[in-house]
């Protein structure tokens, strides 16, 4: 369980959180919502313990991460699998180095174990036969999926999306919601997923809540978030809709 309690942040002089709360119960996806600049990334980064707020609270299992220290806070840490935007893979690794990385890092396991479960994780994301290729030789895509095997592959109990589908075509980007549709249903992980895709994240995500200007202005399920007569979340709401429709159609000629 995650629950963020009256997160306040101030940068650079300008207010990014202001009062957030939330709760994620165990095994549940949250899409947190809003346009750029909001404070997703932001509160995305107080919940790992990344960053920590100006006030407020962040509890993981019911332990306050920004309180925790040393090996404490290793293993509240050791729970999520973070992933960035980017995809965060280092170039100079092939795709299984880049996989087996945390493993080496923190996990006392034998190179033959290590090279079964990064190749297991490999096949399970799409990847099988990938493992010696560079990042630079993978699509936007395979990127994609290369990280969230890295993620996947130390078995964490909480994912962090951020903005999984950033830069990617109409396709593929279904193509990388269905694979983490697919991941959760087979792991089962509490998660909480960044994105301005409306309202093709929701098919995703049990509860919804956006952020507008430091606060969260709606919270509910898909289907009430969709029903809500806030004039701030509508516009939002049909903006993406219609964003979505001018996507497909340039796929579509």
């Amino acid at each position: 369980m995650i629950e963020a309690k009256n997160l306040h942040k101030t940068l650079g002089g300008h207010k990014v959180l202001d009062g957030v709360s939330f709760k994620v119960e165990k095994g549940e996806m949250l899409a947190l919502i809003g346009k750029s600049g909001v404070g997703k990334s932001v509160t995305l980064k107080h919940i790992v313990g990344l960053m920590k707020p100006d006030a407020g609270r962040v509890f993981v299992d019911g332990k306050d991460i920004l309180e925790a220290k040393g090996r404490s806070l290793e293993q509240l840490r050791s729970k999520f699998g973070y992933l960035f935007q980017g995809g965060a893979l280092f170039d100079s690794m092939t795709v299984f180095d880049n996989v087996a990385f945390p493993l080496k890092e923190k996990k006392k396991l034998n190179h033959q174990e290590i090279r079964e479960r990064v190749l297991f994780e490999l096949e399970q994301v799409g990847l099988a036969g990938m493992e010696k290729k560079f990042p630079a030789e993978l699509s936007g895509g395979m990127r994609k999926r290369a990280s969230l095997a890295r993620c996947l592959v130390s078995d964490p109990e909480i994912m962090l999306f951020d903005e999984p589908t950033t830069g990617l075509d109409p396709l593929t980007a279904n193509t990388i919601n269905e694979l983490i549709l697919k991941t959760y249903e087979r792991v089962r992980f509490t998660g909480i997923v960044v994105s301005h895709e409306i309202p093709g994240i929701f098919s995703l995500v049990h509860k919804v809540a956006m952020l507008y200007e430091g606060k969260i202005v709606a919270y509910g399920t898909p289907e009430e978030i969709m029903e809500v007569d806030n004039p701030i979340v509508r516009r939002f709401i049909e903006a993406g809709i219609e964003q979505g429709r001018r996507k497909r159609g340039v796929r579509e000629l």
